[in-house]
């Protein structure tokens, strides 16, 4: 079992940042690949970045790529997502998941989602 909490969500201005944390605590945080994904309202959840259990490998939706960025600290059992030049369009509530594989991953664990409203 993986136990996932986000946090960081809030109300920002486009172009502005803001950084999301997953705290996660049951099993070997360091063996499971994380990713981030996000669901508007009348969407459908959207995959948005993911990482490998090392960080050394990571993957991002091409509505992100070269804005968001996505890190973790093993030590720290957690991930972040790093989110810059927001526009209003990424208003959504992001989740974080849990797979143990990389290809053909399998999001076993979620988190209850955090808010992130961008303003125009």
């Amino acid at each position: 079992q993986v136990q996932l909490v986000e946090s960081g969500g809030g109300l920002v201005q486009a172009g502005g940042s803001l950084r999301l944390s997953c705290a996660a605590s049951g099993r070997t945080f360091r063996n499971v690949n994380m990713a981030w994904f996000r669901q508007a309202p009348g969407k459908e959840r959207e995959f948005v970045a993911r990482i490998d259990w090392s960080g050394s490998r990571t993957d991002f939706a091409d509505s992100v790529k070269g804005r968001f960025t996505i890190t973790r600290v093993n030590a720290k059992r957690t991930v972040y997502l790093q989110m810059n030049s927001l526009r209003p369009e990424d208003t959504a509530v992001y989740y974080c998941a849990a797979s143990p594989t990389w290809s053909a991953p399998r999001y076993d664990y979620w988190g209850q989602g955090t808010q992130v409203t961008v303003s125009s």
